[in-house]
């Protein structure tokens, strides 16, 4: 049988998604309370790392410990891939190794040929295009604070990159509406646009985007790969920090959100990310308890 695999949130139906972080709720809760679920005993993920990570490696390598299962790490250095083994090769040997992969890398196509390749689940812990496990842990965080998602309005605010990619994918799939601001030039996928076109509106300011946002959410401005374009892309997103000021014109109740790591004072002020009631903390927490579900999903 073919295993079900995690590219893209669109690997899974809305319903099923909502069933994940229900679970990552209650597995969160089970932590909390020193509750053994070991529900992936013996079982040995394979964590591939060609681009380098802190909460990734340690959420994913912890959950699986605490689900009473294994994770090898496996850096370009410690892989055939680094000295150009074709991406099918590694995994038709790995798969036969393992029971998931789970692979942090450049190119979407390249996670995409792991897939049809491997007779184990294969995850995407984030490619150029998308990293769905962020937004499994932003969903979490926001249902536990402030309950459904659906029908609310969400504003993403910085580079069309992979995490607003991903987000568009969460509004579909949640029934949200999501409102991109970001200036031109740095517009996302306009094909993923189109697709959603009914929940998915691009503007030229965060002020345009903010009024009635019950979560905002932004990254950095320079990216792994991009840090040649630093000095340009400082220039291109003035005006897009998202400070308090900004955070006053949307709903009282807005929660802020950031997938780190983060840059003060460029993408985000200090007062923001650093506030008393932050949830970028239990955010990023949330990364362990919904991948710990992921995994429970895809290997139970």
């Amino acid at each position: 049988m073919k295993p079900r695999h995690f590219l893209t949130l669109l690997d899974l139906s809305g319903q099923e998604l909502k069933d994940i972080i229900d679970r990552a709720c209650e597995l969160k809760i089970l932590l909390d309370q020193g509750i053994p679920h070991e529900l992936l005993r013996n079982k040995v993920l394979a964590m591939v790392f060609e681009k380098s990570s802190t909460r990734t490696r340690v959420s994913f390598e912890a959950g699986m410990n605490q689900m009473g299962g294994s994770a090898i790490f496996l850096s370009p250095q410690d892989t055939q891939l680094g000295r150009g083994e074709p991406v099918e090769d590694t995994a038709r040997v790995l798969s036969r190794m393992v029971d998931a992969i789970m692979i942090r890398t450049f190119e979407h196509e390249k996670i995409e040929r792991m897939a049809d390749y491997s007779s184990v689940p294969v995850i995407n812990a984030l490619t150029d295009d998308y990293h769905p496990c962020q937004l499994l842990a932003d969903m979490q965080t926001f249902v536990q604070h402030r309950g459904s998602i659906q029908g609310k309005t969400v504003t993403w605010i910085g580079d069309g990159n992979n995490m607003c990619h991903s987000y568009i994918n969460a509004a579909r799939l949640l029934d949200f509406e999501l409102i991109v601001a970001c200036p031109p030039g740095y517009d996302p996928n306009p094909e993923l646009v189109a697709a959603n076109k009914d929940r998915v509106k691009i503007v030229r300011s965060p002020e345009q985007a903010l009024p009635g946002s019950s979560l905002v959410s932004t990254d950095v401005w320079a990216s792994m790969g991009q840090e040649d374009e630093r000095v340009r892309r400082m220039k291109d997103f003035e005006g897009f920090e998202v400070t308090l000021e900004l955070m006053s014109l949307a709903d009282e109740n807005a929660l802020f959100m950031h997938c780190l790591p983060a840059h003060r004072g460029e993408e985000v002020s200090a007062d923001v990310i650093d506030a008393p009631d932050s949830v970028v903390w239990e955010q990023a927490e949330n990364r362990l308890h919904a991948q710990k579900a992921l995994l429970e999903f895809l290997l139970c």
